[in-house]
């Protein structure tokens, strides 16, 4: 399972709120199309976003899994997939997602996609089966 660090409040909008788009600058690679993966809150907000929810400032945590379902280019020319979504970006399109019950704290991130650790693993596996029962 690989992880993507997203800056709050967009993680928390992912896990809690209806966005399904990650707007990124750069390519989904194919061999992560499918792939179920962490939403990891980082560390630092994005300073221009407007926060609103209260599940939106939780930092440095896992918060969510989800699939990567897709991703396509938006070059601005086309009726937009999300209102999450912004034009002249790739949008990674996210679907099955699963806030977990308590985010697992203290995880610090990487830019692009990364692998996280066992104990990370474990302990994102542990929330999920709270969240099924």
């Amino acid at each position: 399972m690989k992880a993507l660090t997203i800056r709050q409040p967009w993680a928390g909008a992912i896990a809690h709120q209806t966005k399904r788009v990650e707007n990124r600058t750069w390519k989904l690679p194919a061999k992560h199309h499918g792939a179920r993966i962490l939403i990891h809150a980082g560390a630092q907000p994005d300073r221009d976003a407007i926060v609103y929810g209260e599940h939106l400032a939780v930092y440095s945590a896992v918060v969510a899994v989800a699939t990567l379902a897709d991703c396509h280019f938006d070059n601005g020319n086309q009726v937009c997939c999300s209102y999450w979504a912004q034009p002249g970006l790739y949008h990674w399109e996210l679907a099955d997602v699963i806030a977990l019950p308590e985010p697992v704290l203290d995880v610090r991130g990487q830019l692009g996609i990364w692998t996280p650790d066992a104990e990370l693993i474990a302990a994102v596996e542990q929330q999920l089966q709270v969240a099924a029962s």
